[in-house]
């Protein structure tokens, strides 16, 4: 509880961001019977296959040839290891790798990478149960929202299930997430700062022991739910699965592309102070796929940074679209917007 208080009250003070910087990418923690080398060679393996999962965006790549064989050799990709003993007598061990040799042995496989940077997505869900509807809350439904959460960290997914308390009730009823109605699930949603936006509904086909999830962005073109039946919780994981899936289709890095590092100049309107610049420059080098950011133009009115970056332009562009403190820059004079692969340019809004 104490560590999602914590992310909330995050997310509150980034009042402008659009994404999240996501930390433990190159971690997985499970459950194991002992500390025994094999329990943990083993624990180890299945650790490699989530962190691949999350880098990834989909899940299956344990039989690929050179994954099976990364794996015989687990420890080269190590970077530690700890066991975490809780009251009710659990063990658990969380495995770290070296990011580089991970991310390295994803390429080689083929597949697509998805940086650190990832869009915040809220999730309003109501529950219907012997007639009565309530909100999925951590006071309410507590196993049902730790699903949620626990779901989307298998998949590297920064999410928020909404508090409820009277803040978000002023603005958003049961009727709204129910009905779908977006605009007040939307405006509700600006308080935790979320990209992007769901609602569900969640109750029991009439004379049947299964229930049945209906669940849509609320910018959806079309206003018809995805519908899913069967067991209530595996509802809710199939729900974060495709989410998951969906997202990391959009943002991944195409693997056919060449890595070699390229370089490319963007453009910052707005970075008036050496500070700024600084801040500016920092916030580049987070992004997964940049290795080297310098200022190499600056006046009044605008700096020219050249990126260093191991991705394409285009791939560049989705990141910086993820980034919290740059917009796309609006010429005021124009009907359209000048951002291309030949003109990258940015307003700088962050503080």
């Amino acid at each position: 509880m104490a560590q999602k208080l914590f992310l909330i009250c995050l997310f509150w003070m980034c009042s402008s961001a659009f994404a999240i910087e996501v930390t433990d990418l190159y971690e997985a923690t499970l459950v194991v019977d002992d500390k025994t080398r094999a329990t943990r060679a083993k624990a180890s393996q299945d650790a490699l296959d989530q962190v691949i999962k999350k880098l990834t965006g989909k899940a299956g790549h344990s039989n690929h040839p050179l994954i099976k064989k990364s794996k015989r050799r687990i420890s080269d990709y190590m970077l530690k290891y700890e066991y975490i003993e809780h009251a009710n007598q659990e063990l658990k061990i969380r495995v770290r790798f070296e990011a580089e040799k991970v991310e390295s042995l994803v390429r080689e496989s083929g597949f697509g990478l998805w940086g650190n940077r990832r869009p915040l997505i809220a999730i309003w869900l109501v529950i219907e149960d012997n007639l009565r509807r309530d909100f999925v809350t951590q006071e309410s439904n507590p196993q049902l929202e730790r699903l949620i959460y626990d779901t989307a960290a298998e998949w590297g997914i920064p999410v928020v299930v909404p508090l409820m308390d009277l803040t978000d009730r002023a603005q958003v009823g049961i009727a709204e997430v129910w009905g779908n109605f977006s605009e007040p699930v939307e405006a509700a949603s600006a308080r935790y700062n979320a990209e992007r936006v769901i609602t569900g509904r969640l109750f029991k086909q009439p004379n049947s022991s299964s229930w049945q999830l209906d669940w849509r962005y609320t910018d959806a073109d079309m206003f018809e739910s995805v519908q899913l039946v069967g067991d209530k919780q595996q509802l809710l994981i199939s729900m974060i699965n495709d989410m998951s899936a969906a997202l990391a289709s959009e943002y991944i890095i195409d693997p056919t592309k060449s890595y070699a590092t390229n370089s490319t100049v963007i453009t910052v309107d707005g970075l008036r102070t050496f500070d700024k610049i600084e801040r500016a420059k920092r916030e580049l080098l987070t992004i997964s796929t940049v290795n080297n950011v310098d200022v190499i133009y600056r006046n009044r009115q605008q700096v020219q940074f050249e990126v260093e970056h191991l991705s394409s332009v285009s791939d560049l562009q989705k990141s910086l679209k993820l980034e919290q403190s740059f917009e796309v820059y609006v010429d005021p004079r124009a009907f359209h917007q000048v951002v291309s692969a030949e003109n990258l340019r940015y307003s700088w809004v962050g503080q």
